[in-house]
């Protein structure tokens, strides 16, 4: 008899424990609690981005266009991601929401659905992008010695489009739920084992450029594993379970409003990427390769802001949720000081060391080293607008004005970068492509900031009706 009444024991420890983050996200000073969810997801972002800069190093030392073949595929990368984020943050959102409202069952259903429809689309994709490969990278921005490489590599990475959509997914899922340690073990343990495999595959098995794609595909797996280990099987963490996949177009329009921002900020990231690779087509390989290389370092830069967001969103959605209301200004402001001073200091770090920095990833081409340092130093300006962008593109999304957000998320890569891209380089030439995005980046931050200073007056005034009531 007692054996039949240790699943009720668990069950209860289970209730307690997520009655104390309930409580907790909502009452514990936000000083202290968003640093806490958000030093996770800073380790696992930055994991991610070292081991996106780790695929451009270790192939970049096989010749600039093999270089230049890795950030014309990142692009196509960069679209898959966009969609598994639209999912996964979608559901996110909408689970953080339900469970600042105590409604468990709803939040399970949410999980499952964003889990299996990312396995699905993922296999879609591989399947489709692997049959038109060849033109697919054209239309990405290879020139015709780039194009060897790049179909090499993309081959392969399509493989793991499956995998690494699931673990966005669940990657996502559990920030939402406050569970961001899990989440950073499981994307942390694959990029790490990824910084490993590249130098075996590459050089001590030979494979070249496919090593690279091999060891990003076992990681992803690996990954991905861990991840679906971790949802099944840890305290406090919603299980992924088949019974509980019930997609419905209702629930998918709640997806689609809350991700649409992550596939707007993700997805013009890579038609952006696509539009910079033809527009530095004029000034050869070694531009495409520059901008690359620019792009990783200042990827890695700006997932210091993207982690800390990721740990300010939770608390946002369960204050939200809970009506709230001036406790998600207050994590807002909060995250946006500690992000903007963030931003300062790396800035200008990375500007007085921008040359070293970019001569380690292609210290054999000079040409390379010319375009990218101007390039970086030029982005490291205007870096600490950066802080803006981000926070206001997820206080948008996570406090339920989507159309706000997507207009916040195209800014920085779209609204305002693909008309400079079109006018500065026939204006100015190299010099308008290496200055496009640190100007885009000063116009997205005044509009940002404008569109987020409408949100906080909103909210003041729903805060002031929810006392009088």
């Amino acid at each position: 008899m007692e054996v039949e009444k240790l699943p009720e024991k668990g069950a209860e420890d289970m209730a307690i424990s997520e009655e104390e983050k309930f409580r907790q996200m909502l009452e514990e000073p936000v000083n202290r609690l968003i640093p806490k969810l958000a030093v996770p997801s800073m380790v696992s972002m930055i994991v991610v981005a070292v081991y996106n800069m780790a695929d451009t190093f270790f192939v970049s030392r096989l010749g600039t266009s093999a270089s230049a073949a890795v950030g014309v595929v990142f692009s196509m990368a960069a679209i898959i991601q966009a969609i598994a984020f639209m999912i996964g943050m979608g559901c996110g959102n909408e689970i953080s929401r339900l469970l600042g409202a105590k409604k468990q069952e709803e939040a399970e259903r949410y999980v499952a659905v964003g889990f299996f429809t990312e396995l699905i689309l993922g296999t879609l994709i591989a399947v489709i992008a692997g049959i038109f490969v060849e033109p697919l990278v054209y239309a990405l921005g290879s020139t015709k010695t780039i194009a060897p490489y790049a179909m090499q590599y993309a081959r392969i990475i399509l493989f793991g489009s499956p995998f690494m959509m699931a673990s966005l997914g669940m990657n996502n899922m559990l920030r939402f739920q406050g569970n961001s340690f899990y989440s950073m073990i499981g994307i942390s343990t694959g990029g790490v084992l990824n910084m490993f495999l590249d130098p075996l595959f590459i050089y001590v098995g030979k494979m070249g450029i496919g090593g690279a794609a091999v060891a990003t595909l076992i990681s992803q797996m690996i990954s991905f594993g861990i991840l679906l280990y971790q949802c099944n099987k840890m305290p406090a963490c919603i299980s992924v379970a088949f019974r509980n996949f019930k997609p419905s177009i209702k629930r998918y329009s709640i997806i689609l409003r809350f991700g649409c921002p992550s596939l707007a900020r993700q997805g013009i990231a890579g038609v952006s990427t696509i539009l910079l690779n033809f527009s530095a087509h004029p000034y050869g390989d070694a531009a495409i390769a520059a901008m690359a290389i620019v792009m990783r370092i200042s990827m890695f830069i700006f997932s210091l802001v993207i982690g800390f967001g990721q740990g300010f969103q939770p608390v946002c959605g369960y204050a939200y949720g809970a009506k709230h209301y001036k406790r998600v200004a207050e994590a807002y402001r909060f995250s946006l000081k500690v992000c903007f001073i963030m931003l300062i200091f790396a800035g200008a770090g990375v500007f007085l060391m921008a040359k070293p920095i970019v001569t380690a990833f292609r210290k054999e081409d000079a040409e390379v080293i010319r375009i990218g340092t101007t390039a970086l130093q030029l982005q490291c300006l205007t870096m600490p607008l950066a802080a803006q962008i981000t926070m206001a593109n997820m206080f948008s999304q996570t406090t339920g004005y989507p159309l706000r957000a997507s207009i916040v998320a195209l800014l920085r890569q779209g609204i305002c970068l693909i008309p400079i891209l079109l006018i500065f380089p026939r204006a100015f030439g190299l010099l308008g492509l290496q200055m496009s995005q640190p100007l885009s980046d000063i116009f997205a931050a005044i509009i940002a900031a404008l569109i987020t200073g409408g949100i906080l007056k909103e909210l003041k005034e729903r805060e002031k009706k929810e006392i009088k009531v």
